[in-house]
């Protein structure tokens, strides 16, 4: 096969394209790592030092912007699958904008825990509560932006006409990888929520 050519949607055989077995397997491993963490701080919390502190009501507004955004994703989605390419390009659009507000509240509620509650990462004026806080916000954020670059190369392909009824991978790709990172936010939220 020519280097330049693109693999079919599905393989023959497989009902799975390679790229989506793929991207199943890295949110496989991702959500593990957060579960790893999670667990990692649920038995450093129980041997004491730990620090508690509110959590910043930012963290809602974060939430309220994920949960827009896979509306959004998945109004884009619908929308292909219609051959609306207008909508698709506007919701990919909005769904680029929501996740650039979530890193921005994400930035907000970082700066409120230094400045309002004292909270760092690291260094001798840190809790390992915080750290532990940090570690998983952050990480979270970093796929967000990874995400970001996901759906702007979708973006990309929709107004070059290469995302329609008949060229889906790419679009429910991303479509799945939003979804499964508006959902671990939820977990990482809740999870902090019932557990600082």
């Amino acid at each position: 096969m020519d280097a330049t050519q693109e693999l079919p949607e599905k393989e023959v055989g497989l009902g799975w394209h390679p790229y989506r077995v793929l991207l199943i397997l890295m949110i496989f491993s991702f959500f593990m790592v957060f579960a790893g963490w999670t667990s990692g701080y649920i038995v450093r919390r129980d041997e004491g030092n730990w620090r508690e502190f509110d959590l910043p009501n930012i963290f809602i507004l974060s939430t309220v912007l994920v949960t827009l955004s896979s509306a959004t994703i998945q109004w884009a989605y619908y929308s292909a699958k219609k051959d609306e390419l207008r909508r698709v390009q506007v919701g990919l659009v909005l769904t680029l904008l929501l996740g650039l507000g979530f890193l921005a509240s994400q930035w907000a509620a970082w700066t409120y825990l230094v400045h309002q509650t004292n909270t760092y990462f690291g260094g001798a004026d840190a809790n390992p509560s915080g750290s532990f806080l940090y570690v998983l916000t952050g990480w979270h954020a970093f796929h967000i932006i990874s995400g970001l670059i996901f759906v702007g190369v979708v973006l990309k392909r929709s107004l070059n006409y290469q995302v329609h009824s008949r060229a889906m991978l790419s679009i429910g790709n991303g479509a799945i990888y939003w979804h499964f990172l508006g959902l671990l936010w939820w977990y990482l939220y809740l999870f902090l929520l019932l557990n600082h």
